[in-house]
């Protein structure tokens, strides 16, 4: 029964060390998984899925839902990160999501908030348009 702990534990640190080394993307649960399988380690998705979860109710982890229908999107959340602060864009062709920092769009929460009373919730905005990439 020990070994069987210790190899949940090393899978969790492994899904961890990941997270750690993706701290700047937003990953789904397929994309984590398709790296484990090409690395030749045995992780399936509902301990991949279980962890990650566990991760989010402890406040490690910040989950995106960035479409309706389609997987949700997890971001460790480290020192100094502060997606809660920016807004995000998606392309809709390529299908990368970029943070997007910029003070015009802050001042559109503000005035959402000081003449409609409606607080934005960074997280959960997406902007979609078009990458300069894929234009």
């Amino acid at each position: 029964m020990g070994q069987n702990t210790e190899y949940k534990t090393k899978q969790k640190e492994a899904i961890y060390n990941y997270l750690l080394e993706h701290k700047e993307k937003h990953l789904t649960i397929d994309e984590i998984l398709e790296y484990f399988l090409s690395a030749n380690q045995k992780i399936g998705r509902t301990t991949i899925y279980r962890y990650l979860e566990k991760l989010v109710e402890k406040g490690e982890v910040r989950k995106y839902f960035i479409e309706e229908g389609v997987s949700a999107c997890y971001q460790l959340i480290t020192k100094g990160s502060c997606c809660s602060e920016h807004f995000h864009a998606k392309c809709t062709k390529c299908g990368t999501l970029y943070h997007v920092e910029c003070s015009s769009l802050l001042q559109i929460g503000e005035h959402l908030r000081e003449h409609h009373n409606f607080i934005i919730d960074h997280t959960k905005t997406v902007f979609y348009g078009i990458c300069e990439k894929c234009q």
